[in-house]
């Protein structure tokens, strides 16, 4: 048994600072490292310090991203039967809605416009809602045309929308049997120098997140940022030295994103968002237009509307004076199947608000105009 040998008390005196931190510079983690000792001291502690930063990260993308992943995985377009012909005799023509960004089922939208069933069917489309192949939508509406019955398609587009159904009016007037009689455009851009320039920027810095943020396609949580930031002016006074937050507005503001935005299944995703702004940044509506204009397989040239707002500074969203002069080059002149329909008392592509002033254009100039374009049913004899 080792004795005991007793040691003098220690007093102030005895105190080395020097010494304590020689103590601990021999007892801290990879105090035995000679070979770049201080890099891989460095590299641990930079290690340890990002373990937080991966537990949020995970947490983030098992929670958040992985779960809408798989919901959007399970989405599909698909085609809605909204209205019957008014008249029978027209079953066989049909008018195919198509909603713009931020939109996903042009149901709603197809309900309001009930003056096309004087032209026959009313069908609207419904975006996969994880991202948009114009190419799938026109085989669905050719499809669904074969399935009922019905020979004539005219397609409808909404702002956005309009891009859409040039694309697919392309596809089934040059690959299909099916007659493409006309497409109407609703305050349409044909390209992105159509787009006014705080929409154009906004929609370019979404598509910079998407492209930078892991994962910002699917996001719920960075979904509620960007839908609430853009509705600052609703809570943010600026006008102040120090801008001021009004707490109870901001509430109401995440309360209406996380109700319209975020937990609705009627609210387009993320990808789809960037898939429709995308749609409008590579658009061919230019190319569209002329191969609407070449004569294929004997087959009428479709038709073009332009639907638009008199006064275009009402449109805060698309330059419609912009647009028009492009389809009046590439639709228009003597030979020209373009129609120009100016509305009084509409915005930008808001069917929805202003049901009586979209149905009074369809019943008086727009289905007047489309009407003589539709092949004449065959004449029955007994």
């Amino acid at each position: 048994m080792q004795q005991y040998v007793p040691r003098p008390p220690s007093t102030v005196g005895d105190w080395s600072d020097a010494r304590r931190k020689m103590q601990l510079r021999r007892s801290r983690p990879g105090h035995s490292w000679r070979r770049f000792g201080r890099t891989r001291r460095m590299l641990m502690w930079l290690g340890l310090s990002m373990v937080p930063v991966l537990i949020v990260g995970g947490q983030y993308w098992v929670q958040d991203v992985q779960p809408e992943r798989e919901r959007l995985a399970q989405t599909l377009p698909a085609v809605h039967d909204v209205y019957e012909a008014k008249d029978p005799a027209d079953q066989k023509t049909a008018v195919v809605d198509m909603v713009g960004l931020g939109n996903v089922d042009a149901t709603d939208t197809a309900r309001s416009l009930g003056a096309y069933t004087d032209l026959g069917q009313v069908w609207a489309v419904e975006y996969d809602n994880s991202g948009i192949d114009t190419k799938v939508i026109s085989d669905l509406i050719v499809d669904h045309a074969a399935a009922t019955g019905t020979d004539n398609i005219i397609l409808s587009g909404h702002s956005m929308g309009g891009v859409v159904a040039l694309e697919v009016a392309q596809h089934i007037y040059e690959d299909t049997d099916t007659v493409l009689a006309g497409v109407v455009l609703d305050c349409t851009p044909v390209d992105l120098h159509a787009v006014r320039g705080d929409a154009r920027d906004a929609g370019e810095d979404m598509l910079r997140w998407i492209g930078w943020l892991p994962g910002a396609r699917e996001s719920r949580s960075l979904r509620v940022l960007v839908e609430t930031a853009a509705r600052k002016d609703r809570f943010l006074d600026s006008n102040s030295w120090y801008p001021r937050v009004d707490l109870s507005a901001l509430g109401s503001v995440v309360e209406e994103v996380l109700h319209d935005k975020v937990f609705s299944d009627d609210a387009a995703s993320n990808g789809l968002i960037e898939s429709q702004f995308k749609v409008i940044v590579a658009s061919g509506a230019i190319d569209n237009l002329k191969s609407l204009a070449v004569e294929r397989d004997g087959k009428p040239l479709p038709a073009v509307v332009f639907v638009r707002p008199r006064d275009g500074r009402f449109d805060p969203v698309v330059d419609v004076d912009y647009t028009q002069r492009i389809l009046v080059e590439q639709s228009g002149g003597v030979d020209g199947t373009l129609l120009v329909a100016k509305l009084d008392g509409i915005g930008h592509a808001n069917p929805i608000q202003q049901p009586a002033a979209y149905n009074a254009a369809i019943e008086n100039r727009i289905a007047p105009f489309l009407r003589p374009l539709l092949p004449s049913p065959p004449v029955r004899t007994y």
